[in-house]
């Protein structure tokens, strides 16, 4: 039987009408991606720039005398806006990213409060509760151990300090006391052992350097935190897209098959038509979704200047594979929906399907991390998992040769050429069966029938 190019057209055209103008997919395609765009993007912006600077005194009881001092500098704005420079340039996993938001949120301004070395700290408690629109805030007390700058014992470990603080102040205000507090001990300590804390600061001081990947292609920057999560999120692409485009198509044809309406659609096209149709109608679908994902990933990827290390060649695998992924699992899906009357009969069937489709997917992030073992090898051949694979070591730091990739996309179309053979075959008898839901070894047998 000859297919018409126009029908099939006209019932692909149909079904993506109907999905793509749906209240539900405008929700899942536009809201939860916005919502996330929101809060990756532009809530820690808006957080930043308008969060309020906080102000108020730290209480100090130093019975070494020497850390009041060192304290009174460390607590300076100018020095805590520069040991946060430092600690994100000295960060391994810090790319431009991680170094933008070191740099960013608003420096508290903290008042040192010395006190007598022989203040009652139970009594000096009350200090820290006030009423809500008092002023100046009482934030903390340092309370600083006698052995914290002289070591009673060699053999013995430095003392440290105890802090109280006031429900009034945030966590960051309390990360950034914390951090000026270990500053002054560092340097008293040092000034105890007759040695000067900037020469020691200049000379701890490494500045961590974004690594440059050298591969075939060429040398570029590279992200530990990016390389980690790419073929993670090519994975979650591929897979909510083949997920949410294949039980939309199974739904609608049980839908359509126990309400007859099915009957009506033969009417005016073949089987096999109305089987393409609806196939390359929610490819389409899949295809729309997933394009609208890369677009606001790599917006999500230039707002923090990143967009650099996202290889152009991934997008392309990343639509490639998903269209041979899809073709596989759709036809799969489509075909149990021609098979079966109602939703609950589908459960029995979609299971091996199901497994194959999350093995693939859960493999995504251990093939990430190696690309080039052998594990990840054999998989990236290996029918039905094989896209999933081949995509993570694609969107790897270490990405496999042109060949092995084209291989994998070889292998990927002649199991989706099989796979949609053997939907058709099935298609073509299970779409005007009812009754009692057939199994596994039936679907083969009116496969080797038609």
């Amino acid at each position: 039987m000859s297919l018409n190019l126009r029908r099939i057209g006209l019932v692909a055209a149909r079904d993506y009408k109907a999905v793509i103008t749906s209240r539900g997919f405008l929700v899942g395609l536009l809201i939860m991606p916005v919502m996330m765009l929101i809060f990756i993007v532009l809530v820690p912006r808006v957080l930043t720039s308008h969060a309020p600077q906080i102000a108020g005194e730290v209480a100090v009881i130093d019975p070494t005398g020497k850390v009041t001092l060192e304290l009174q500098q460390t607590l300076t704005p100018a020095d805590i806006l520069a040991r946060r420079e430092l600690d994100s340039t000295q960060s391994p996993l810090a790319g431009p990213a991680g170094r933008a938001a070191g740099r960013t949120g608003p420096v508290p301004k903290l008042a040192l409060l010395p006190l007598r070395a022989d203040t009652d700290v139970q009594e000096k408690k009350s200090w820290l509760i006030q009423p809500r629109d008092a002023t100046p805030r009482h934030l903390a007390i340092v309370v600083i151990q006698p052995d914290a700058v002289n070591r009673t014992m060699e053999s013995k470990p430095f003392g440290s300090y105890d802090l109280y603080t006031s429900s009034r102040i945030d966590d960051a205000t309390e990360s950034t006391l914390r951090s000026s507090v270990r500053a002054a001990l560092i340097a008293a300590r040092l000034h105890s052992s007759g040695l000067d804390p900037a020469n020691m600061a200049r000379v701890e001081q490494v500045i961590q350097p974004d690594s440059v990947v050298v591969s075939a292609a060429g040398d570029h920057s590279g992200s530990r935190g990016i390389a980690r999560f790419l073929p993670v999120a090519c994975g979650i692409l591929v897979f909510i897209g083949v997920i949410m485009g294949g039980q939309v198509m199974m739904t609608s044809t049980v839908e359509e098959k126990s309400s007859r309406v099915i009957e009506v659609l033969l009417a005016a096209v073949s089987p096999l038509e109305l089987m393409y149709g609806k196939l390359l109608g929610q490819l389409g679908v899949g295809l729309t979704m997933t394009a609208v994902y890369i677009a606001l990933a790599l917006y999500g990827l230039a707002q923090f200047s990143l967009a650099g290390l996202l290889d152009p060649m991934l997008i392309v695998y990343l639509l490639a594979f998903y269209v041979v992924t899809f073709l596989v699992f759709g036809s799969l899906m489509l075909t149990i929906g021609s098979a079966v009357n109602q939703m609950a009969d589908a459960q029995s069937l979609m299971g091996p399907v199901m497994i194959l489709l999350v093995v693939g997917y859960a493999s995504t992030p251990f093939i990430g991390l190696a690309p080039n073992s052998s594990f990840s090898v054999a998989l990236s051949f290996t029918p039905f998992i094989n896209n999933f694979a081949m995509l993570a070591r694609a969107a790897s730091n270490a990405p496999p040769p042109g060949w092995e990739v084209g291989l994998t996309l070889l292998i990927s179309c002649l199991t989706a050429a099989a796979v949609v053979w053997f939907a058709a075959k099935v298609f073509k008898i299970a779409l005007l069966m009812h009754g009692k839901p057939p199994s596994l070894g039936t679907l083969i047998k009116w496969a080797r029938m038609a």
